[in-house]
This record gives structure tokens, sequence and C-alpha cells, in this order.
């Protein structure tokens, strides 16, 4: 996926590429839970839902959503790890 990424370092990728509604948020849930303060995670998803699931979650969260590059129908979720 190509795109200016933020300056973060991404430290881990979870691929969601042809699952919907609700398998991205709760396997970017379940990603997130297993990974330390300050890494950084790219959600890759092609569920046009994901767009509102995940910054919606986030939102509820400390974690932060530092970006979402959107690329040829993909969308790619940085997001930094707070605990």
């Amino acid at each position: 996926m190509s795109g200016g990424v933020s300056q973060l370092q991404i430290t881990h990728q979870l691929d969601v590429l042809g699952f919907y509604c609700p398998v991205p948020l709760h396997e970017t849930k379940k990603a997130l839970e297993s990974l330390s303060n300050g890494d950084v995670i790219g959600v890759t998803a092609d569920d046009p839902e994901t767009l509102h699931d995940i910054p919606m979650y986030l939102a509820r969260t400390e974690h932060i959503l530092k970006e979402v590059v959107r690329d040829s129908g993909e969308y790619c979720f940085i997001i930094e790890v707070k605990k």
C-alpha cells in the first residue's frame, strides 16, 4: 500500500482485507490488547464500514488514530497504542 504514511514507524501489521463487519473491528481490538504502550499498528481493511467503526471505537479508548491512508479501495489505519 502506497501513500504518505506519517513519521511513526509501524511496528505491527494487521491485514483484514476481505473481511466484513464485525471481523475487522474485533480483530483490531484483539491486536490492540496484545500490544504494548507505544507500539504502532497498521490495520489494512477494505470494508467501508471500518471508516466509521474503527475511529468510533478508538475515540472511546486511549489509543490514538494517527492517520487513515486510503488507496484503491483499501484503508490503512495507523494506530498508536496507549495503555
